[in-house]
């Protein structure tokens, strides 16, 4: 027979330590939902740069913005050859997808010309 559960009456198996949850700078749980993704080696500087600098969705898309900048002037320099890339095509077709977004909810975007 199977087993039938409702919502958030499962088995929950969590193992607390009080000491270490509670007293860890990074082992602490204070927030309602908390993310943690992968392992960095240097985790005080990503939280410094998360919170002086930008997010991660910020800092990829001033890298994306500014590969489009060189993408184009290169473009107008004459290299056919980057027209024929298809990860060059590729890019230029995600940028257009992020520039849509971002339009869609007021915000700046830089979108790639069409040719």
């Amino acid at each position: 027979m199977p087993v039938f559960k409702l919502p958030l009456s499962g088995d929950v198996v969590q193992s607390i330590n009080p000491i270490t949850s509670f007293f860890s700078p990074t082992g602490g749980q204070f927030g309602l939902v908390n993310i943690t993704v992968g392992q960095s080696s240097a985790p005080e500087v990503e939280k410094d740069l998360l919170s002086d600098v930008g997010s991660y969705g910020k800092q990829i898309g001033q890298i994306g913005d500014a590969l489009l900048v060189v993408i184009e002037h290169l473009e107008a320099l004459g290299d056919s050859a980057l027209g024929d890339d298809k990860a060059v095509s590729a890019f230029k077709e995600l940028m257009h997808s992020v520039a849509s977004v971002k339009e869609r909810h007021g915000r700046h975007a830089c979108r790639p010309r069409r040719r």
